[in-house]
């Protein structure tokens, strides 16, 4: 999967290495709700790794972003994305923050994070849109495991540099659209996060609006992260709103 998405936004960036930089200043927000099922293992770095049974939860990401004419100089993307899962398991044999666990135990895992991102438009137009640039995933969560009497919790917020390429195709005329975003790690080569899925355009006298519906998954598969071992997995399907100013 890693191989392919970075193969991916490899191509993307070639194919549009002759393009101009959009012409005209503009601002977007947007939000996504996200119905995420969680899977993968946990421990603490240099332990054994326990996994969980997941709950599907509601996530959810909010975002806005700015570009302008000025080609030297990277528009710039935040994405802030909620994502927290609780699990449990009847047959824990581990090892967390200093704590061991044996027979039930519960987890409350908070892969929540901000995505800063600086990218390029090389292409920009009613049929074709492409973005290419760099992002720093900054992760601002916790894992926390319990049971019925001791309970460990180990911050996770250190951060990821990743590459990103976001593309969009449309249909002229009838406001339909296609599009994907990716990112994929670099320090971290095995963490990503893509998103793909439909749109629809809808055009205003002051404000646009993109409708959008899709699937989403992060992968978050670490050895020593803020002292963490992890191979996690989110993914789900999502829907939501953004207006362009």
């Amino acid at each position: 999967m890693k191989k392919t998405l970075l193969a991916c936004a490899l191509f993307s960036g070639f194919i549009g290495s002759s393009a101009q930089a959009s012409t005209l200043l503009g601002f977007k927000a947007g939000a996504d709700y996200w119905r995420a099922d969680t899977s993968g293992t946990l421990g603490s770095n240099g332990s054994s790794q326990q996994g969980f049974n997941y709950s599907d939860g509601s996530q959810g990401s909010i975002w806005f972003a700015f570009e302008h004419p000025v080609p030297i100089i990277p528009n710039i993307k935040i994405r802030e994305n909620r994502l927290v899962s609780d699990g449990s398991t009847s047959a824990a044999n581990f090892t967390f923050n200093g704590v061991s666990y044996t027979g039930a135990a519960n987890t409350r895992t908070d892969l929540s994070n901000t995505d800063f991102i600086l990218y390029y438009e090389l292409l920009d137009n009613d049929i074709v849109s492409l973005d290419v640039g760099g992002a720093y995933k900054k992760m601002h969560g916790s894992i926390k495991v319990s049971d019925t009497s001791s309970s460990s919790k180990t911050n996770v917020n250190s951060g990821i540099v990743m590459g990103y390429v976001d593309a969009m195709a449309s249909v002229p005329g009838i406001g339909l659209y296609g599009f994907t975003n990716v990112m994929v790690g670099a320090n971290e080569s095995n963490v990503y996060d893509y998103s793909l899925g439909l749109g629809w355009k809808i055009e205003g006298l002051a404000l646009d609006y993109n409708l959008r519906v899709g699937y989403r998954e992060f992968m978050f598969d670490v050895n020593d992260f803020s002292d963490v071992t992890t191979d996690l997995k989110s993914s789900g399907y999502f829907a939501g709103v953004e207006v362009v100013f």
